[in-house]
């Protein structure tokens, strides 16, 4: 998810093998060396020194995000059209990678990795700089934004410039799923336009036995961050949670923008808008409720619109978090699912090669809108599957034009430091829930782990 939980959200986004005699020795290729060589070798390669996976037998070891199929659909394909690459491929729930990607990378790093906030792993040198692959495959030609969430400066800060330390698959972004049959039911007949608006759309559903909103909350992942992320682009602008994201120095999270954020989502949680047992639900069970119509709205990412568009085919429809004030510009959480390279996989060259891949070939770019509902990422002018109409994608990737419209896009607040979801907004997401924090010593709360995290 951008964090998927994915993450993403992440969100909500390479390779070279210059001969056989490459693959066979696992040398280096043009990504050089690991994260802690910030100025590596890898960025002298040249174009036409552009890895491939070679064509000896190849053996990639993955390590994907447990619940979303477009990883494992790539592969699947990439496998399909290089029947010398085999995949050997390993999933746990984001917040299980979260905690396990240190250690990973250290002791058995895998090729390829789904990844958590990077700054930590590349402080650490767990990270392949994949400045050499970028310009090896042209990536630094592609729109620069694309990237910018996974560029860190010396030592993993500050992030947003600096080297590449990871890829994406494609840009994840975040929003409201509804339930078609569900709006009609209660008069809506089109997406709200401001938050009084939600707020009304919120409490028909109420007043008819209708779920107004169904999330997850439950475990290791607080899901509510979804909708009070929502809330504070609502409230406040972007840029400032995006300087918090990126550690920017004197950033906080504790404003009075969010602060109204997080008053809003209290206000929800108090009139009964989620469901009684939200701490106890975790994303699997949210998607089987939503799926069977237990609920109106869902904050969730696009990455679930191929789902959406096959399980409840022409039933669903999405739309932006409404501004507060109308007319207002809109954000989302829109970040690439981000992957790296640990410094010493065996097969790092493959690995980018794949990456590139993703981003480039057609065939990979219909994938990741039909499978995972989202927008490749690649150069501005390559290839689009046609979308089908009625279906829940289209409207999709049509906010994610939006957002680049109102210059909206930010990361996944869960994503602002390694541990930041974890130890800091999971807990105190579900605190709020049961009655026992406050809106202002939430964000008090967030703030000091951040700091004591950003100073560790």
């Amino acid at each position: 998810m951008l964090g998927r939980v994915r993450a993403r959200l992440g969100m909500t986004a390479l390779a070279v093998v210059v001969t056989g005699a490459f693959a066979a020795a696992g040398c280096g290729g043009p990504g050089g060396g690991s994260a802690s060589k910030t100025t590596s070798t890898a960025s002298k390669a040249t174009a036409s020194a552009a890895p491939t996976c070679g064509k000896g037998p190849v053996t990639m070891d993955a390590y994907f995000e447990t619940g979303f199929p477009t990883p494992k659909a790539l592969t699947t394909e990439f496998t399909k059209q290089y029947p010398n690459v085999t995949w050997k491929v390993r999933e746990d729930q984001f917040a299980v990678i979260t905690q396990n990607a240190p250690r990973v990378l250290a002791d058995d790093p895998p090729d390829l990795m789904r990844l958590p906030q990077v700054s930590e792993l590349v402080k650490d040198g767990l990270l392949k700089n994949l400045d050499g692959y970028a310009k090896a495959f042209g990536w630094d030609k592609w729109p620069a934004s694309q990237l910018q969430q996974m560029r860190l400066g010396p030592g993993g800060r500050p992030r947003g410039e600096g080297s590449l330390y990871a890829m994406g698959l494609n840009f994840s972004m975040t929003g409201v799923f509804y339930n078609k049959k569900l709006a009609a039911k209660i008069g809506m007949s089109s997406p709200p336009t401001t938050l009084a608006e939600l707020d009304d759309a919120m409490a028909k559903a109420k007043r008819a036995g209708v779920l107004p909103i169904q999330q997850f909350n439950g475990g290791a992942t607080g899901g509510l961050a979804f909708p009070l992320q929502d809330l504070m682009a609502s409230y406040g602008p972007p840029g400032p949670i995006n300087e918090w994201i990126f550690q920017k120095s004197g950033a906080s999270i504790d404003t009075p923008a969010n602060l109204k954020a997080t008053q809003h989502l209290q206000q929800w949680i108090k009139a009964g808008y989620f469901a009684k047992d939200v701490n106890a639900v975790e994303y699997a069970k949210m998607m089987s409720r939503f799926i069977a119509g237990q609920g109106l709205f869902m904050f969730n990412g696009d990455w679930e619109s191929g789902n959406l568009d096959k399980r409840m085919p022409g039933d669903v429809g999405f739309f932006l978090m409404p501004p507060a004030k109308e007319g207002g510009k809109q954000a989302a959480m829109s970040a690439p699912l981000t992957f790296g390279i640990g410094a010493k996989a065996k097969h790092a060259d493959c690995a980018a090669f794949f990456l590139n891949w993703v981003a480039t070939n057609a065939r990979a770019r219909d994938i990741a809108v039909r499978v995972g509902g989202s927008h490749p990422m690649g150069p501005a002018n390559a290839h689009m599957p046609p979308a089908k109409q009625g279906a829940v994608t289209p409207s999709t990737l049509s906010a994610g034009a939006q957002i680049g419209k109102d210059n909206g896009a930010m990361d996944f607040i869960a994503n602002a430091t390694g541990a930041i979801y974890a130890k800091g907004w999971t807990p105190q997401l579900q605190k709020l829930v049961a009655g026992q924090q406050s809106p202002e010593g939430l964000l008090k709360s967030v703030q000091s782990e951040y700091e004591s995290q950003v100073k560790g």
